[in-house]
């Protein structure tokens, strides 16, 4: 008797499970838990925190979820790719990254948040143009007013440009076997907690964040609200180098942010 699926099909078929379990267990931890504990159990406590006044139906988030799913079968999917071109011997730094031991695995992942950053970036901005944000980046602008689900709510095109950091950067980077896989649970953690409606960053004195190089929930949001600003993701830098910052961001972020050490006090007048 023939097996129900020819070897090379089985094999295929066992990758793209393989694959889809760690992005997909990653999504479902991450979403549901910021919305569990943001939006239900400390919803009381953080109204103050809430960036904006309304809250997105259910029905968004429904379909926020569907499109999410097909994302991740299109990271599935390359990965099928990324692991016949490993066996093909097409990633040869990463063998050799293996051999360097911890403290170069702590440098990859640094360097692969930076890099992922510098990719987001600038592929985001280019998706932002006319010509392609129709075909590359509506879906995920459908949410205007996000949600954690909104994280992984792309357009085909769009999932396939995240991912590509994924395939290009081992490729010129000696990035260790996993490394890119703590690379992706940090993307996710901090890419729902960006789509929460939550500013959990807490300000300086003066009222700008505490760590004002990392992009806050605030930050994001605006980029929902107004499309033609705030492009990062995880650091202000390059918003701030190109002039795409938002000129009202940190008067939006001091409006919600928690301000532990109370508001900046003038100097008395001279006597």
């Amino acid at each position: 008797m023939s097996p129900v699926l020819p070897p090379l099909l089985s094999d295929i078929a066992h990758i793209w499970l393989r694959e889809l379990e760690p992005t997909l267990t990653r999504y479902a931890v991450f979403t549901i838990g910021v919305w569990l504990l943001l939006w239900v159990i400390l919803k009381p406590l953080l109204r103050a925190r809430k960036i904006r006044e309304e809250t997105p139906p259910s029905r968004q988030l429904l379909t926020e979820l569907m499109f999410s799913l097909r994302s991740m079968a299109v990271f599935a999917t390359v990965g099928v790719l990324m692991t016949l071109m490993y066996r093909a011997g097409l990633y040869p730094l990463a063998g050799i990254a293996d051999s360097w031991g911890p403290m170069w695995f702590a440098v990859s992942l640094v360097a692969g948040i930076m890099g992922l950053d510098a990719w987001f970036y600038w592929s985001h901005r280019l998706m932002h143009d006319p010509r392609l944000f129709r075909r590359f980046h509506r879906r995920h602008h459908r949410s205007n007013n996000p949600s954690p689900f909104t994280a992984y709510s792309f357009d085909i095109p769009e999932a396939l440009v995240l991912i590509g950091f994924v395939v290009v950067w081992p490729m010129v980077f000696p990035m260790p076997s996993h490394a890119m896989q703590w690379v992706m649970l940090y993307q996710i953690v901090t890419n729902t907690l960006l789509h929460s409606g939550y500013e959990l960053m807490p300000a300086r004195r003066d009222g700008r964040p505490m760590l004002d190089f990392i992009v806050t929930t605030t930050h994001h949001d605006l980029h929902h609200a107004q499309a033609g600003w705030n492009y990062a993701a995880w650091f202000t830098w390059w918003d701030r180098w190109f002039g795409t910052e938002h000129p009202e961001y940190h008067a939006r972020y001091a409006a919600r942010a928690w301000k532990p050490f109370g508001p900046r006090l003038a100097p008395m007048p001279a006597e």
